[in-house]
């Protein structure tokens, strides 16, 4: 079965079997955006992850986790800004407490001052039926440190498109801003002792020098496992500095995002740095992540990555790289017009980073600290990813 008759057999099965159901359980009509939340959950099945040995506590019972999972994605997909706010809207919206699977708990909140025919209105909650805010954070904590919004996206990508012919993967990074101070850097050391320091100027006649010049960073990590590349890849907050679409310089502080895109817009590679990191420093053990979970032909990447062990490594896994000449020294290289117009396909990495900015949490970065941001990044990724596969249905 193709990825097209999959998703296809799947939509018609929850809109079949399990809507109806739906609707009998729930008290007021479902909105469309609850449809969503529900296509999404299904496709995603969070849960399945969550239960793992990392997650044996003491206290509050295991399946409250998932129901607490499963609405950190709906936080995402409803675009919510802070865990407050998500906690608020399950106390308010009774069919979004099912749906995430906190069912029998029963509530009647509004705002302060509010009355119905003159009796001011309480809100009703028995002690431990609901989780609190500190609860939805501790498990986001435990989430976050257990890495499960990798194992969620890489579980995706493997069972939708690991058996799919992918023609491009568009490389590029976003901007994220933080919610944090940047990290400090740390003092060059200037010490007294000269010796192994290039001398200035021309050799003394008879002097032969001898050059040390070290390898670069992509010079090591084309013989590095992608794993060991990016342990030495920066992840804490920093100033960014990037070019923007119209050719102006933007400065953040916080992280980046890089993600390598098919050509329908699902996200397949996905990694956290510092905002101050080159785009070009996590090319290369991206490339290898991305050719182990699909198979596909060309890598098309912007002018920041235009580098010699870029390419060698693009063409060594077999793939075909097309990328933006960057014009060094005043000289400009164009593309042929058959990579001009393959070339073109790489906007699906844009349109990405918008949809994930706008519309599924990615401009709302409230925690701190790298692992905590890539999980709140990620619970918007397989969102997004879900979401994605469905609209290649209509």
């Amino acid at each position: 079965m193709n990825l097209r008759d999959k998703i296809s057999w799947l939509k018609a099965k929850i809109q079949v079997d399990l809507f109806p159901h739906l609707k009998e359980c729930l008290s007021d009509p479902m909105t469309e955006k609850q449809k969503q939340l529900i296509m999404i959950l299904e496709m995603v099945e969070i849960e399945r992850y969550v239960n793992s040995p990392e997650y044996q506590w003491m206290g509050r019972k295991l399946k409250d986790r998932y129901a607490i999972a499963r609405a950190f994605v709906a936080k995402s997909v409803y675009n919510y800004g802070t865990t407050r706010a998500l906690v608020e809207a399950l106390h308010t919206m009774p069919n979004l407490r099912r749906i995430c699977g906190f069912g029998g708990v029963n509530f009647t909140v509004t705002h302060e001052g509010s009355t119905i025919n003159g009796k001011a209105l309480k809100v009703i909650k028995k002690k431990g039926q609901f989780p609190s805010e500190a609860t939805f954070s501790r498990a986001f904590s435990e989430f976050a440190g257990s890495g499960l919004g990798d194992r969620v996206h890489e579980a995706l990508v493997k069972e939708h498109l690991s058996e799919e012919l992918v023609g491009h993967i568009s490389r590029d990074s976003t901007a994220i801003e933080g919610n944090e101070r940047p990290a400090e850097k740390s003092p060059k050391v200037i010490g007294d002792n000269k010796e192994g320091r290039k001398k200035r100027g021309r050799p003394m006649k008879g002097e032969v020098r001898v050059s040390s010049k070290e390898e670069t960073r992509l010079d090591v990590q084309v013989n590095q496992t992608p794993s060991e590349a990016l342990k030495d890849i920066p992840t804490m907050c920093a100033v960014g500095c990037k070019t923007n679409a119209k050719g102006y310089k933007e400065k953040w502080i916080g992280y980046k995002l890089h993600v390598d895109t098919n050509d329908s817009g699902l996200p397949v590679t996905a990694v956290l740095t510092s905002a101050s990191l080159h785009d070009s420093q996590v090319a290369i053990p991206m490339m290898k992540m991305t050719t182990d979970r699909v198979t596909y032909l060309y890598d098309l990447m912007d002018s920041a990555y235009d580098a010699k062990p870029i390419y060698e490594v693009s063409k060594a896994l077999g793939h075909v790289p097309i990328i933006d000449r960057n014009p060094r020294r005043g000289e400009s290289v164009p593309m042929s017009p058959a990579e001009a117009l393959r070339y073109n396909e790489r906007t699906v990495a844009e349109r990405f980073n918008a949809r994930l900015k706008d519309e599924f949490g990615g401009r709302s970065v409230m925690v701190r600290g790298a692992k905590k941001v890539r999980m709140h990044l990620m619970f918007g990724v397989i969102a997004l990813f879900a979401d994605q596969l469905l609209k290649l249905m209509t």
